[in-house]
């Protein structure tokens, strides 16, 4: 896909780790919950940070909510003067730290600057871990442009207003951006499991499914946990979707990207160049 590609067919989806994901379609670039540093508050990164060109010139980013492992203030500072989008609340914090923050209602749409692209925000649940210091609002986002509705959902359990999510983006969700796991081996509530993730995107209808918040981050005594924790999320969601059959999963390393084809086409892989991190 070029940047004067006004289609979603051929957009372009790079998972960076945990719930960043680069996202290029309908002539913009759009990022969620940017994670782009080696850590996160006490939490770690488990692989380098990546590299900046692939995610660098966004012309939105997402902020679904603020806990830190979502709104790391230092990589929203990294993307310069791009737009921060986030609920209201949220906004204001986010404006207070400096960053170009615009906050939507719940049912506002938003058009990026010089596209075709729609965002607006829809409900997440996800409220078991209140913070003193930030407002505590979670949201997730619809991004709608011709040929591809996708939703990214942030951090959320679980609800049944989810059903409603294609009538909100005006027809079928194409790609489900999902949490199946989180930074520890146990989950908190507010999330979903694997499981929870594959039955969710087979009830919105999704046609491709990806999976996030997985394999990215731990905490600095990761050597008391079980081994093999981190690894074990993503490719239990594909395992799960695979006996549903109608959603495909879409499942990445960090850093790696594929190319949503036309209908009916297979997922293809975006081939890295030699020198790239």
């Amino acid at each position: 896909m070029t940047a004067a590609d006004p289609s979603g067919a051929g957009a372009t989806l790079r998972w960076i780790g945990h719930a960043t994901v680069v996202l290029d379609v309908g002539g913009a670039r759009v990022v969620t919950d940017p994670l782009l540093r080696p850590h996160a508050g006490l939490l770690r990164r488990r692989a380098p940070a990546p590299h900046p060109e692939h995610w660098a010139a966004p012309d939105v980013v997402l902020v679904s909510h603020l806990h830190h492992d979502h709104a790391e203030v230092g990589s929203l500072r990294l993307l310069g003067d791009a737009p921060v989008l986030a609920g209201r609340a949220n906004a204001h914090w986010l404006a207070r730290q400096g960053l170009r923050a615009v906050g939507l209602g719940a049912e506002e749409w938003w058009t990026v600057p010089g596209s075709v692209v729609r965002v607006r925000p829809v409900p997440a649940e996800h409220g078991h871990r209140p913070m003193p210091h930030r407002p505590n609002a979670a949201h997730g986002f619809l991004v709608v442009a011709p040929g591809l509705r996708a939703w990214f959902a942030g951090d959320t359990a679980p609800y049944p207003h989810m059903r409603r999510l294609p009538e909100l983006a005006g027809g079928p969700i194409d790609l489900a951006m999902v949490p199946v796991g989180g930074w520890g081996p146990r989950l908190s509530g507010g999330h979903m499991d694997p499981r929870q993730a594959a039955a969710v995107c087979e009830a919105i209808g999704a046609r491709w499914a990806l999976p996030v918040h997985w394999g990215t981050l731990h905490p600095p005594a990761q050597r008391r946990l079980p081994p093999g924790w981190m690894d074990r999320a993503g490719p239990a969601f594909a395992r799960a979707l695979g006996r549903r059959a109608q959603v495909e999963p879409v499942l990445l390393a960090p850093g790696e990207a594929v190319r949503l084809g036309e209908p009916g086409a297979a997922v293809e892989r975006v081939a890295e160049a030699p020198d790239e991190a």
